[in-house]
């Protein structure tokens, strides 16, 4: 401890170490753990050989690996100012999808930049965790009873909202008002507040689906009676749960999965990964992942609730509820326990902007570890 703290007093170059020293290298490998899966997996998805999916998801991830590595010495004084001009910029690429966005499956969710598939949507998720985070950690628990200081965080959770519901993207909506609604509460806002807003929503339900597009009303049907078009609307679920059982308890061994090899399985390198490696590896190399994945969501929670400072532990939980969403719901969706929703599974499934993104957001929640015992921003009022 002593050497890390003569590191933070000396030269620029040696504060650099001292802040690479107290990275949380165990998380780390922890992640490149789960990207050696998804390149397994890949491979596998690509026929045994690691084009078109395993090696430019590897590159993505080195890439990934430096930004996370650069993200995390940030301070938390920094990141509060990008939060506001990283929040800006993911609006305008938000109204940007809805005019020249590129339609994918019914919905405008790309943008193409450089020859580059990007998703806007993905970098909302960060941005809206990094500005409430920066909102709220000057909000004292006192203020917080007040209606009128939760409007602000309220709109920047609304109009992201509204502009992916608009593309549409439900499950993406659904996901980053989620993650919003996990902010409120960890920043102290009351149980009145949160019944009075849960209070209307099964009365909402009904509106709400009069008002979802066709090829949502069909996903819904479909995951209530899947067998009414089996070689339909039907035949991603259908397929999917026949690939997790066929895997039994050790499954049907690596490149040797029947669904997936002979391509019954759809969507095999993005949506249903997981459905290939149960395949392959059976129950056990599920569980493991699941397990895997589980130890990162609760080590993120843990970060979180090791910062001293208000702003660093609604970062740590605001990315890692967003990492447990995306398990949640593609697991979920795999499973056919949710209707089909177009959700990655994080570090596993093909994918550039999203793998990108997930990297970003761990860069962030190692920044709230290594900075864990400054007091940036704390309110009196929160300090007693």
């Amino acid at each position: 401890m002593n050497f890390q703290k003569r590191l933070l007093r000396a030269e620029p170059n040696f504060q650099i170490l001292a802040k690479l020293w107290q990275i949380n290298w165990i998380y780390v490998v922890l992640i490149c753990l789960l990207a050696a899966v998804g390149y397994g997996a890949l491979y596998s998805a690509g026929g045994g050989t690691s084009r078109p999916f395993a090696e430019p998801q590897t590159i993505r991830f080195c890439f990934g690996l430096v930004m996370m590595l650069g993200v995390a010495m940030m301070s938390p004084a920094v990141l509060v100012r990008l939060a506001w001009p990283l929040y800006g910029v993911s609006l305008v690429l938000l109204v940007a999808v809805l005019r020249m966005g590129h339609v994918g499956k019914g919905a405008e969710r790309w943008l193409m930049i450089g020859g580059l598939q990007v998703q806007p949507s993905e970098l909302a998720k960060i941005a809206l965790v990094l500005v409430l985070a920066s909102w709220f950690h000057k909000v004292s628990y006192r203020n917080m009873g007040n209606p009128l200081y939760l409007v602000p965080p309220a709109l920047m959770v609304l109009v992201p909202v509204g502009l992916v519901l608009k593309e549409p993207n439900l499950g993406t909506a659904v996901i980053i008002a989620t993650v919003g609604a996990s902010l409120f509460f960890a920043a102290g806002m009351r149980l009145w507040q949160i019944a009075l807003l849960i209070a209307p929503l099964p009365f909402l339900t009904k509106i709400a689906y009069s008002h979802l597009h066709d090829y949502q009303k069909a996903r819904v049907i479909t995951f209530l009676h899947p067998e009414n078009d089996p070689l339909g609307a039907g035949y991603n679920i259908i397929q999917s749960k026949i690939a997790l059982g066929s895997g039994g308890m050790w499954g049907q061994g690596y490149l040797h999965g029947t669904q997936g090899q002979l391509n019954f399985l759809p969507e095999k390198q993005t949506d249903f990964i997981f459905t290939m490696i149960a395949e392959e590896w059976g129950y056990v190399g599920a569980a493991s992942v699941i397990g895997l994945l589980l130890v990162m969501i609760l080590g993120g929670m843990l970060i979180a609730m090791r910062s001293r400072n208000q702003f660093g532990r609604l970062l740590g939980l605001g990315i890692s509820m967003n990492f447990f969403l995306y398990c949640a719901v593609n697991l979920s969706m795999v499973m056919g326990a949710i209707p089909v929703g177009g959700v990655p599974l994080p570090l596993i499934s093909y994918g550039g902007s999203a793998m990108l993104m997930v990297m970003f957001g761990f860069g962030l929640l190692l920044s709230a570890w290594v900075h864990r015992n400054s007091t940036f921003g704390e309110t009196t009022d929160r300090e007693s």
